[in-house]
């Protein structure tokens, strides 16, 4: 059988809603919820903070580490445990050191997830925040990166795919025109687990900052922060604790080396369990399989909706271009009322925005089947 068509909706426990905001948080396989289960009982049985349960914890998150590493092509120590994108973000945006003439560069201003636009906007105060004009869609013109980059840029900082539109970003080429110039950070929280082929070499990005909760079907309170290396000697660890650093000369500190450096004091440990086991299950369907079923129902999804009449769709035609995200509106329907409505029939969608703009939001993963897409178009109709 061809798994990008395979139905593995059985996998996942739901009650028997068409979930399709997996953009937001997915669910979790049960293999996973299992997994954490298991740990919670061994680890409470070999008595907490115990010597047995040291090694017992620091062999799974080194899993965590190797299994995400091998997704994005680094080394397993350039991967930081964190609580969330929006970790990752802060990490850099409050750990690099910045002189008065120094700018960095984002994309869109309030057309960006407010998690990757904040702390970059909170800078404005001690260096040039440049905003890269964009199209309807989000995307920008790489020639107007080449001419806003300049030799007091200390970092360009965009989403991979955007969580409105689901535009995704070409950042193997804007790392190609940063390379050597200035910093490179990427928000992937919308293609980790979704987007074949991530790899932080070819993108030359120096940061990367995902969860686990979204298309890695993962639990909530899981981030990911990728650090290069060189990278790392930039940024100082906004938090420090036993766990980063050392003491000596009773009054010096020193920082520990990755990945310890930036994770004082993390102790959710049960939830990397459940994301390691959660990121397994997407490697044995295979992340390519999983992009080609999203596209599949995302296609589906986009050629019955243009069918129906005041619908209005965003984001790019092209699904190259795109994740499985679907976002559009009703003419002369409110939003939020579109999403409240199909809530009431086990339908589970959001509302986002493209800048000023209210719009509904879908956004198919793979455990979703050709049925429930077209269930959720038949109720549309009848709004």
């Amino acid at each position: 059988m061809n798994l990008a068509s395979k139905d593995i909706s059985g996998d996942f426990p739901n009650s028997d809603k068409i979930y399709l905001n997996n953009a937001s948080v997915s669910l979790m396989p049960s293999q996973s919820i299992e997994a954490m289960r298991e740990f919670l009982l061994s680890y409470n049985s070999v008595g907490p903070d115990s010597k047995e349960s040291e090694s017992f914890v620091v062999e799974r998150l080194q899993n965590t580490r190797k299994i995400i590493s091998k997704i994005i092509s680094c080394q397993p120590d350039e991967i930081i445990l964190t609580q969330s994108t929006t970790d990752g973000i802060n990490i850099v945006a409050n750990g690099l050191s910045f002189d008065s003439n120094s700018n960095i560069i984002i994309r869109g201003m309030g057309h960006e997830h407010h998690a990757n636009f904040y702390p970059w906007i909170r800078l404005k105060e001690k260096i040039t925040v440049r905003n890269l004009p964009i199209d309807k869609n989000g995307f920008f013109k790489l020639e107007d990166l080449e001419s806003y980059a300049n030799d007091n840029t200390k970092l360009v900082a965009l989403s991979h795919a955007l969580y409105n539109t689901g535009s995704i970003l070409p950042v193997e080429e804007i790392g190609e025109i940063l390379q050597d110039q200035s910093l490179f950070f990427i928000d992937s929280a919308q293609t980790i687990g979704c987007v074949d082929d991530i790899n932080v070499n070819k993108f030359t990005c120096d940061f990367m900052s995902f969860n686990g909760s979204k298309w890695l079907c993962g639990p909530m309170g899981t981030g990911l922060f990728y650090c290069n290396r060189e990278s790392s000697k930039l940024l100082e660890p906004t938090t420090i604790g036993g766990e980063s650093a050392i003491i000596y000369d009773e009054t010096n500190l020193a920082f520990k080396e990755l990945p310890d450096k930036f994770q004082t004091g993390f102790r959710n440990y049960v939830g990397m369990v459940g994301l390691e086991s959660s990121v397994r299950y997407l490697v044995n369907f295979g992340i390519k399989n999983i992009q080609e079923k999203n596209r599949y129902l995302s296609n589906l999804l986009r050629d019955e909706l243009s069918k129906i009449p005041r619908v209005v769709l965003y984001g790019p035609e092209d699904p190259d271009k795109r994740t499985s995200i679907v976002s559009f509106n009703i003419e002369g329907t409110d939003s939020q009322e579109i999403v409240d409505k199909l809530e009431k029939q086990n339908i589970i969608l959001a509302v986002r925005e493209i800048m000023e703009k209210k719009i509904v939001r879908a956004s198919p993963h793979f455990f979703n089947n050709e049925s429930q897409i077209l269930q959720v178009i038949d109720a549309i109709k009848k709004l």
